[in-house]
């Protein structure tokens, strides 16, 4: 069985939307090509009118100006980061010496200036780089953040930029809705699967649609009795409403049933085995389609569920699963107190100020992060209405 690290997302991945806003220089290679999801390529002797074709992002050379170059990243999906990866791969007479990575938060979808403005965290300091190398960095500031700048020194050329983390939603965003509780945007992980010979279960909560049968999940031939599964641990505990089990573009190769179990965890337990008595039934065995997308909507809302098993019988393809639900009302006010949290202050008083509270109680809030479950810590007035309604939930 494979199993896969918590924190094995990546936050700024186009497949979650994250994009380069703004860079200082791209005179021979793309700012866009930092976030490519494939591994760099690179065939030497291709030239257009910039120089050679590099499959990265380059600048050029600075001849002893004064200042570094840098990008701007957009997280596709904010969240606490864990690691970089500053891919350098085929950059070997032109890699930058050093680099640095900044981060911050802010809200909504500020332009390059109101970022050039903003308070910039250094979670990645000045450290050397190797060339045709992943250069990893771990970072240990917890707090949530929305955007990344890379700065190299003082030019050069990165491959790939690589932002693994822990995807911490706004669940404001939630209120009111029926949402895809296992997609990766909301902080669904597939945290286990029996096989992944052909392709990674990892892929099949991404919130696209697969355009290829190697962007879903392939398992090997079976010879034996046994059947293949994938377990997805939710973004919160809910109660599903809608599955959607989707093979498209494996037209030969779809796994022929499918049948989905679901479990209630503590925070941070694994899932138990597939023989455990934790385990109920969401939908019954039942036969799918090649290269279709069903749907299978409930008769009522599921029990609570935190991560569910699908299992394929007996191996085959599989593209995407989504698990439509609404979270319950417990794990919203659990999601909104760790939003809050790991907000960083300067965007926590954002928050707080745009919403209308004095700066008085600004500061106070501030101050008692992080918020317990009955907000005694937090000024009488309206610092409590606005933290009630974004912690718990719009009525």
């Amino acid at each position: 069985m494979n199993t896969f690290a918590p924190a094995s997302a990546d936050l700024a991945s186009r497949w979650l939307g994250g994009s380069v806003i703004s860079a200082s220089d791209e005179s021979f290679g793309f700012k866009e090509n930092l976030l490519v999801p494939a591994a760099a390529d690179f065939t030497p002797g291709r030239y257009d009118h910039r120089g050679e074709i590099v499959d990265g992002w380059e600048t050029r050379r600075r001849r002893g100006e004064p200042g570094h170059d840098w990008a701007v990243v957009r997280l596709g999906a904010p969240g606490v980061i864990t690691r970089i990866d500053v891919d350098t791969s085929f950059f070997t007479g032109n890699f930058p010496p050093t680099c640095q990575v900044e981060a911050c938060g802010l809200e909504g979808y500020p332009a390059p200036a109101e970022l050039a403005a903003a308070d910039w965290a250094e979670i990645v300091p000045v450290s050397p780089l190797r060339g045709d190398s992943h250069n990893l960095f771990t970072v240990t500031d917890l707090r949530r953040f929305t955007h990344v700048r890379l700065s190299i020194h003082p030019d050069g050329g990165v491959a790939r930029l690589r932002v693994h983390g822990v995807v911490v939603p706004d669940p404001r965003r939630w209120d009111g809705l029926t949402i895809d509780l296992a997609a990766q945007e909301h902080g669904g992980l597939v945290v286990a699967a029996s096989d992944d010979f052909y392709s990674s279960a990892e892929v099949l909560n991404r919130p696209d649609r697969a355009r290829t049968m190697g962007e879903g999940w392939e398992t090997s031939r079976r010879r034996d009795d046994g059947h293949d599964f994938a377990v997805i641990n939710l973004a919160a505990t809910g109660r599903l409403r809608q599955i959607e089990i989707d093979t498209s573009h494996f037209k030969y190769n779809a796994s022929a049933e499918v049948e989905l179990h679901g479990c209630v965890l503590g925070d941070g337990t694994p899932p138990p085995p597939a023989d455990s008595s934790s385990w109920f039934r969401l939908l019954p065995r039942t036969a799918v389609r090649p290269d279709t997308r069903h749907l299978f909507t409930l008769d009522r809302p599921s029990a609570p569920v935190t991560a569910v098993r699908i299992d394929a019988y007996p191996d085959g393809g599989i593209s995407r699963v989504r698990l439509v639900g609404a979270p319950e009302p417990g794990a919203r006010r659990s999601a909104g107190l760790r939003w809050f949290g790991l907000l960083p202050d300067s965007q926590a008083a954002a928050c707080l100020t745009g919403a209308g509270v004095s700066p008085e109680d600004v500061s106070a809030v501030l101050a008692a992060r992080p918020l317990g479950e009955d907000l005694s810590a937090v000024p009488a007035g309206l610092a409590v209405t606005v933290l009630t309604e974004w912690i718990d939930g719009r009525p």
